[in-house]
């Protein structure tokens, strides 16, 4: 499995279990998570992410869903994200870091169901990408093919001292909009994905103020009127 089909499940988590994750167990060192006070901290690469309190936790659903074949996810899914199936090199070492959901994501609602996705994966499943940039690339086409509009095209962009790669998207559904920004880095021989959902631009921020890397507590730097 791969973050494009990570993005794709993260939509079709459903139920009722428990928002509720295992506390790690004294004297061990969790290399990222489990959600603990709404705060998911991955000292292997080096950031934390504070949810939204009420947030409903589906992390340990998205791992169980990571061994599902492509057929599971339905058309109706896969057009609430640009993101769309590939076959990876690997479908057993990608991992599931977070995955909330302001409410449930089969709940019915009237407004858009916002949510945050954070996704690892060795870069040796890939060949030809080098850069996060290279990773995002893809995605933009991907994004015009399922309706999305590419509101800005991959760019660099600063979480406190980290650099990232970037990219929005916005797509009309009924009279809401729906608005995705998605983040990359490379680290420690991973792909790190951040897929941040949300209802408008300023709440997708909102969302990514939340990131925090190690060595600042500053909140990310939103560029004004990209375009």
């Amino acid at each position: 499995m791969n973050f494009l089909r990570f993005l794709v499940l993260s939509f079709l988590v459903a139920g009722n279990l428990s928002a509720q994750t295992p506390k790690a167990k004294a004297g061990t060192r969790q290399e990222c998570g489990p959600l603990v006070n709404q705060v998911l901290r991955c000292p292997k690469f080096g950031f934390t992410y504070q949810v939204i309190f009420g947030w409903v936790d589906r992390t340990a659903d998205m791992q169980q869903d990571e061994i599902l074949p492509d057929e599971s996810a339905s058309e109706s899914s896969k057009e609430t994200n640009p993101a769309d199936h590939t076959q990876p090199a690997s479908s057993n070492s990608s991992k599931t870091l977070l995955a909330v959901f302001e409410r449930p994501p089969a709940a019915p609602g009237e407004t858009i169901n916002s949510a945050v996705v954070i996704a690892a994966e060795p870069l040796a499943n890939y060949h030809g990408i080098k850069t996060a940039a290279d990773y995002l690339n893809p995605i933009n086409e991907l994004a015009q093919n399922r309706g999305f509009k590419v509101v800005n095209e991959p760019y660099e962009f600063a979480v406190g001292p980290k650099q990232l790669a970037r990219a929005d998207f916005s797509k009309d559904r009924g009279k809401l909009t729906m608005w995705q920004s998605s983040l990359v880095m490379i680290e420690k021989g991973n792909i790190v994905s951040f897929t941040f959902i949300g209802g408008s631009e300023d709440e997708v921020n909102d969302l990514i103020s939340r990131l925090v890397f190690r060595g600042t507590r500053s909140n990310s730097q939103i560029p004004k009127d990209k375009k």
